[in-house]
């Protein structure tokens, strides 16, 4: 069963919440730049200036059978793994992937799946300076625009050697899951897609730079920030284990009323436990090719 035809209100009615203080980007004049550096390099990422507001932020965890990702733009669900080097990125590449793939291939009934990047967050070993780990991001924005999204599709189908999928139906997916559990002080939070208008998401450039080159950009892309709406209804699954994922999609080329991107993004839960475990978590990404 899904979440199609089932209102808003009567999905949220009677979960638990969270009041969140919930970080969004304020307008902007002009184009809007992200710079993202390495830990090691000592320098703090550039982002839009943030503003404040409170949300509540819905635990999805009972309604999990509802949620469909063309209707809601995510879902939540078991898929535990075999795999526990995540901090490996060869391993990662290697054994972790694989997995990826078959998760998104039965839960999407997808015809291909290709995954092209990955990455890892701990504060803690990112406080460490640890190379390749990042910490939790606490902004809401979303990975691709309609610019972008299409572009990193077929790049990515051409890398793989998938040149006759393009033109297919194809979304780029996140595959969002913890590494231990449970997730009590950083969740990640999704913005139900059926709440957020295309007004909602402001262009910006991204800018990735490497430890060996801190003034020339290794990779740039274009990603929206998010803006405040008093419409947005947002959740989350409390107390994640590293056997459960959230699927979250990025962008679609479907353009049939089918859910094209969410807002999302990590927050700090008011309600964590003086006792908790820091969160660490693997964000795969992927570009999904529909039957």
């Amino acid at each position: 069963m899904s979440s199609e035809g089932t209102s808003l209100e009567s999905l949220t009615q009677g979960l638990s919440s969270v009041a969140v203080s919930m970080a969004y980007s304020a307008p902007v004049d002009g184009l809007a730049h992200i710079r993202v550096y390495p830990p090691v390099a000592g320098r703090a990422n550039e982002a839009p200036r943030r503003e404040r507001h409170d949300v509540q932020v819905y635990d999805c965890r009972s309604i999990a059978h509802l949620l469909d990702m063309d209707v809601a733009g995510f879902s939540f669900q078991r898929a535990p793994t075999q795999f526990d080097d995540f901090f490996n990125e060869e391993a990662v590449r290697e054994h972790y992937y694989p997995e990826v793939v078959a998760v998104l291939r039965d839960s999407l009934k997808a015809k291909a799946v290709f995954v092209f990047d990955h990455n890892v967050r701990s504060q803690p070993r990112s406080d460490r300076k640890q190379p390749g780990v990042r910490a939790p991001v606490d902004g809401a924005h979303n990975d691709y625009t309609l610019a972008s999204g299409p572009r990193r599709i077929e790049e990515i189908l051409t890398e793989n050697g998938a040149t006759h999928l393009i033109g297919k139906r194809a979304a780029l997916v996140n595959l969002w899951r913890p590494l231990r559990g449970p997730v009590q002080d950083h969740p990640m939070a999704v913005c139900d897609a059926r709440t957020t208008r295309l007004d909602d998401f402001i262009p910006t450039r991204i800018e990735h730079y490497l430890e060996d080159n801190l003034e020339t950009p290794h990779l740039t892309g274009e990603v929206y920030s998010f803006r405040h709406s008093a419409a947005h209804r947002w959740f989350f699954a409390s107390d994640m284990q590293p056997e459960e994922v959230l699927l979250l999609k990025c962008f679609d080329t479907a353009d049939d009323g089918t859910a094209k991107f969410t807002g999302h993004t990590g927050f700090k839960n008011p309600m964590c436990p003086p006792d908790f475990l820091p969160r660490e978590s693997i964000e795969a990404r992927t570009v999904v090719v529909y039957e």
